[in-house]
């Protein structure tokens, strides 16, 4: 009789308080024949707060072939296997998406164990729409390259979100200012779940100065959240349309679109808003 694979969990640990850890989570961690860690020593302090002496291998998205081969063996002849990484759920922004994979091809059954996620709890609190949106993980680590992908999503209407290094966190809400106009709310929410959580949301422009302002909120995990686009103007009538045109011809977008505003009298994101699109259909 053919031998029946293992299973592969996926399980997710907290984010910071350790009382977020599910007992679901701690029973298939305690009993599975060995946990597949993102980091082994950043995981020691979670299994040993919780008793768990289920031994314990280095698997992350940069590992060779051999290590993915070793752990899908195990899973072939029988044994459970899970798969944590050094916080929150594994795939999101984090290593795992190789093995489960493979496994899935492979005809092992992959068992989400849920839990902790940074993006969804700082969603929950932002007070920002959460009926759409839109999860982009980390942005590129070079300017030219963030605001590039920013100003592609300038005129997407449901709430962004973002992870960002503590040491980029300024500089990611400066090209946020060039990309979305200083006006667009932001949330910013660092250290879900530990200590000196702070949940702090703003128009982008006061936000990067209070950012710059305090080290602190330059410090710990962070996830930022955008305000959706607003819903665009139909349409300008001609004389906007034309003023708008020459302004554009001569001065940057983030320009035109103020002095647009105090020739129309017209609101300054609306116009902004409109060039954005007139841009996106002319590329």
């Amino acid at each position: 009789m053919q031998h029946q694979p293992g299973i592969l969990y996926v399980v997710a640990t907290p984010i910071g308080n350790l009382a977020d850890m599910v007992p679901r989570a701690v029973t298939v961690l305690q009993t599975v024949s060995v946990i597949a860690c993102e980091d082994t020593r950043h995981s020691a302090r979670l299994l040993q707060h919780f008793a768990i002496e289920t031994p314990c291998v280095a698997y992350h998205d940069h590992s060779d072939e051999k290590k993915v081969d070793a752990l899908l063996a195990r899973l072939q002849a029988g044994e459970a296997v899970a798969l944590i990484s050094d916080a929150g759920t594994p795939l999101v922004s984090d290593p795992g998406f190789r093995l489960v994979r493979r496994a899935r091809e492979q005809g092992v059954k992959v068992v989400p164990v849920p839990g902790a996620c940074a993006f969804v709890a700082a969603l929950s609190a932002a007070g920002l729409p959460s009926d759409r949106f839109i999860f982009e993980g980390f942005l590129p680590a070079k300017s030219g390259a963030r605001l590039k992908q920013l100003q592609a999503l300038a005129g997407e209407s449901r709430t962004l979100i973002f992870y960002e290094a503590p040491h980029r966190v300024l500089e990611c809400l400066q090209d946020m200012i060039t990309a979305f106009g200083a006006e667009r709310e932001v949330v910013l929410a660092r250290e879900l779940s530990k200590a000196f959580e702070t949940i702090h949301g703003a128009a982008v422009g006061e936000l990067a100065h209070w950012v710059a302002s305090d080290s602190n909120q330059q410090r710990g995990e962070l996830v930022l959240l955008v305000r959706g686009a607003p819903p665009q103007a139909e349409g300008l009538d001609d004389d906007a349309v034309r003023t708008m045109e020459v302004l554009l011809a001569e001065l940057p977008l983030k320009q035109a679109a103020a002095l647009g505003a105090k020739l129309t009298g017209l609101r300054k994101n609306e116009l902004y808003q409109w060039a954005l699109a007139r841009q996106s259909d002319d590329a």
